[in-house]
């Protein structure tokens, strides 16, 4: 699998940004990341890199002041997921311990073999983004623990490693539907609902949201992670699926968004009912 090697330069280069440009970027497409003296070498599939997506999320950036240059190479062939996989991540805590999220290996302190907190998702770590390490993922998985999720349908749009659908599952929803235009994102998420057991009520599509068009079901719950665009673009495909008395929670953006997201959704007959922010990342929730 060949791979291109982009290496950035951001001035003034703070941790900050280099956090932010890391998560903007694994939105479209790029899957690793190294830190430099002047910014960041990210490595994305020379099949998957969109130029176009990348200046718009340059262009997007949230930290006024903050300058971004880049220049793409030919990256060495190698397996650039290897350190990720190889390492895992660290237990991710949700809530005051409600929601455990880790990797099988790495479990909470004194919880041996298995993790017996009150809810437990075990996410094959791949990728970092999608394990709950993201503030957006770890807001969401908060959002859901105080939603009456039993019994309901819901659509876990550009679903990732499935974590979202796979929590609400966990948390007592009837079905899920989930999907991703990225097969290996759609494949992850059908290996981590086997591991969690729930992957008899998962029905998990390849594909973007004009998936939604062919899809007759209508879904109590809507959850999206994903860019401020793509929400923007998708948003009235959400709300053809969403049923009676609906309510859609998106994340992915940054506070400075919510207007544009709200008045978007006013226009569909949507009420913003709440919101929520860490270190600059945003989510809000909907309703019909």
């Amino acid at each position: 699998m060949k791979y291109y090697e982009v290496i950035f330069k951001i001035q003034p280069v703070t941790q900050d940004a280099r956090d932010i440009l890391a998560a903007m970027a694994g939105e479209v497409g790029f899957e690793t990341f190294e830190e430099t003296e002047e910014g960041l070498k990210g490595y994305v599939q020379q099949t998957l890199f969109n130029q176009e997506a990348l200046d718009q999320t340059i262009q997007y950036f949230p930290m006024e002041g903050t300058h971004i240059l880049y220049n793409v190479v030919e990256a060495e062939d190698k397996d650039w997921n290897e350190q990720w996989e190889q390492e895992g991540f660290e237990p991710i805590i949700i809530d005051d311990g409600k929601m455990v999220i880790h990797d099988g290996r790495h479990l909470p302190e004194g919880q041996g073999s298995k993790v017996k907190g009150p809810l437990s998702i075990e996410i094959d770590a791949h990728l970092a983004f999608g394990t709950g390490t993201h503030e957006t993922t770890r807001m969401i998985c908060s959002t859901l623990l105080r939603e009456p999720l039993k019994g309901k349908k819901l659509l876990d749009a550009g679903c990732g490693t499935g974590i979202l659908g796979i929590a609400a599952l966990k948390l007592g929803a009837k079905s899920v539907t989930a999907y991703d235009i990225d097969e290996w994102s759609s494949d992850n998420t059908r290996h981590n609902a086997v591991i969690n057991q729930v992957d008899h009520r998962m029905t998990i599509l390849c594909g973007d949201a004009s998936l939604l068009d062919t899809i007759s079901e209508r879904f109590d719950y809507v959850v999206a992670n994903i860019n401020r665009n793509i929400l923007l673009q998708d948003m009235e495909r959400f709300r053809q699926v969403m049923a009676k008395d609906a309510t859609l929670i998106m994340s992915g953006f940054y506070t400075e968004d919510i207007p544009l997201l709200e008045a978007k959704g006013q226009k569909m007959g949507l009420t913003l009912v709440s919101q929520r922010e860490d270190h600059h990342w945003a989510s809000i929730i909907m309703r019909t």
